[in-house]
């Protein structure tokens, strides 16, 4: 997916190695940061408490104050900073959840999708004000922080929940742009877990296409915004950069791993290494 770049805030929960399908974490500071950077990997809620909080996508610039709270979708590429409050504190509560749950309130609650979303706002966040009720809910999560007994992975569904269908009934057309942010990132997951399970298989750019239930010309675009070149090309260069580590280590000839790279007659074979490496693969192993 695009490289997502979120504020410091997020930095704990974007290196852990195991990630929840629904978490709840504090976070306070008083440092000020400007474009600091990981990687989302799950859609997010981020309750800012105090100080201020900027996100900037594209073009599009916007900043959340206390009196906001902010939703990022997962698999979309950010610049956030945070600023502390004039006291020196910034606090905020972040609410990570995967795109399976959000698929499966979807599927549960087919109310949420009656609303068709505007195509006014196409930046992957959203942007809340909170009203009684929400600040409410924050502070219920707060207490769970604070609680020594830690929440259950159930009770996070629960107020997930909560949240997703308070939301759906007061912001039903944001709700929608919710869910086609996240088809959009199962879409990205896809076409990488197709073209990285067929690296090495003789399969054509169409054929993947119609793997990812997707036609030629999206597939296309979707793969370059993902990858910045063609299928045709990162294939290629993935290709015959395995060719060159296993005709370095000199134990295989080019006869010998044609086929195994994806390649159905060794003519072809030889002239895609040489349009890469510049010189045939014999005198490529012959060099090193």
């Amino acid at each position: 997916m695009k490289k997502s770049i979120i504020s410091a805030d997020l930095h704990a929960a974007g290196t852990q190695n195991v990630i929840d399908p629904v978490s709840i974490m504090g976070y306070n500071s008083e440092i000020t940061s400007v474009n600091s950077r990981i990687k989302l990997r799950q859609n997010l809620f981020s309750f800012l408490l105090e100080g201020q909080k900027s996100v900037q996508y594209a073009e599009t610039q916007v900043k959340i104050n206390p009196n906001q709270f902010l939703l990022l979708s997962s698999g979309n590429c950010l610049m956030s900073g945070k600023i502390p409050a004039t006291g020196g504190r910034y606090r905020s509560i972040l609410f990570f959840f995967d795109n399976k749950l959000l698929a499966d309130f979807f599927i549960r609650h087919p109310q949420a999708l009656r609303t068709p979303a505007k195509k006014n706002n196409e930046e992957p966040f959203l942007v809340f004000e909170k009203d009684e009720f929400l600040i409410n809910f924050i502070e219920s999560l707060g207490f769970m922080l604070a609680s020594a007994q830690p929440s259950s992975i159930e009770m996070r569904k629960v107020k997930l929940e909560e949240l997703l269908l308070y939301l759906t009934e007061h912001y039903p057309e944001r709700i929608q742009k919710l869910r086609n942010f996240s088809n959009e990132a199962d879409d990205d997951l896809l076409i990488r877990e197709a073209i990285t399970a067929n690296i090495y298989n003789p399969v054509t750019v169409e054929e993947l296409a119609f793997l990812c239930y997707m036609s030629l010309s999206t597939f296309k675009r979707r793969f370059a915004k993902l990858h910045g070149t063609s299928p045709n090309k990162w294939l290629l260069e993935k290709r015959m950069e395995k060719a060159a580590q296993m005709l370095k280590q000199g134990e295989c000839k080019a006869s010998e791993i044609y086929f195994e790279l994806g390649y159905e007659n060794l003519s072809s074979f030889i002239q895609s290494f040489k349009q890469v490496h510049g010189i045939t693969p014999k005198q490529y192993q012959l060099s090193n």
